[in-house]
């Protein structure tokens, strides 16, 4: 289903033309307006009224129409452009249509555009901030434990090292 070819905008409509569209949908197919009407077309009126109702809740919010769109582009989806809704019936030539049709890569070519869109959400950036904090800490930890070892064993080789801890415990052990 098409939100745009639902309420009849073409792809750059402006929020203006969308809630105008949607007021139109909604009026002509409110539920309210069918009941007098025959079980089909009342039915129908009910469905063609929730898909422009969800239409208008996909197109409305910036960040649902960002993802829209990118997934009708990511898809394939037919006729895409900015100029609006068109009959499948149409001419297929982009050229004297006036659509343009993106490029599709094969599905084996790599796509930086999908990576870099994926590295960009926010979930992503906090999940790698926090990946960085903790190895920030771990790496300040590790020098901070390295500094300490040699400064309570310098000189030392690390076998006199753990002899002395080894001394260190018989000789607690004897003691008790």
């Amino acid at each position: 289903m098409d939100h745009y070819q639902t309420l009849g905008l073409n792809r750059s409509a402006n929020r203006e033309e969308i809630k105008e569209a949607f007021r139109k949908s909604a009026l002509k197919f409110h539920p309210d307006k069918h009941s007098h009407s025959s079980d089909d077309a009342r039915n129908e009126a009910s469905l063609r009224f929730k898909r422009a109702s969800e239409a208008y809740q996909v197109l409305i919010d910036e960040r649902k129409r960002a993802d829209y769109d990118l997934r009708l582009r990511s898809a394939g989806f037919p006729r895409w452009s900015g100029k609006g809704p068109q009959s499948s019936s149409s001419s297929s030539s982009s050229s004297s249509s006036g659509y343009y049709r993106p490029p599709r890569a094969p599905a084996s070519e790599f796509d930086p555009g999908i990576v870099f869109r994926w590295l960009m959400r926010r979930r992503t950036l906090i999940e790698l901030a926090v990946a960085g904090a903790l190895l920030g800490a771990y790496i300040v930890m590790e020098d901070s434990l390295e500094k300490v070892w040699k400064r309570n064993n310098a000189g030392k080789s690390f076998e006199e090292t753990i002899e002395s801890i080894k001394g260190g415990k018989s000789h607690k052990d004897s003691s008790k």
